[in-house]
């Protein structure tokens, strides 16, 4: 009996110690949230385009800035035709932040005939490029990019059309 009573009284202090646990916590049951937002896209809507130039005795350079002007140093001469910054329009979430990357380093486009290059330098950007630097007002913004086009002799870079690629990059924030 007095094997009951101590195994009694101990299933009681285990339950009452159980029972105190129990009025020491707390359960809620909590909310989590996410939301999608709508992917960043870009499109090219007008390439870069150094137009018609001759490159003359001793060659130089041609600049297309992002607002559209082109100018030449040294001997290049520049000719009347179609010339243009590049234009990209971008779409995403109103209102987001993003980053624009332009090429750090030179950029080589080639004679569509021969190995013959030249060397696009100087990346302009509007808005420029950097971390945050473009904002997407009514869920898309307009990008023009600008460059310098390195030119040789007209031995170095003779007459035709030259062409090339290079990476820019658009990224949320």
């Amino acid at each position: 009996m007095k094997r009951i009573l101590q195994i009694s009284i101990l299933v009681l202090l285990f339950i009452g110690i159980s029972e105190i646990r129990s009025y020491a916590q707390a359960s809620i049951s909590a909310r989590v949230f996410a939301q999608v937002i709508a992917a960043i896209t870009a499109t090219e809507t007008s390439q870069l385009n150094f137009g018609r130039f001759s490159p003359e005795t001793s060659g130089g350079e041609v600049q297309i800035n992002p607002h559209g002007g082109r100018t030449a140093n040294g001997t290049v001469i520049l000719v009347s035709g179609a010339n243009n910054p590049a234009s990209f329009y971008i779409t995403g979430e109103n209102d987001a932040i993003y980053s624009i990357s332009i090429p750090d380093s030179p950029v080589t486009i080639t004679h569509v005939n021969s190995a013959k290059t030249m060397l696009v330098t100087d990346w302009q950007s509007i808005p420029p490029a950097g971390k945050g630097t473009g904002a997407l007002h009514g869920g898309s913004q307009v990008i023009n990019i600008g460059a310098t086009l390195k030119v040789g002799t007209a031995s170095d870079n003779p007459t035709g059309i030259y062409m090339g690629t290079y990476a820019i990059t658009f990224d949320y924030n």
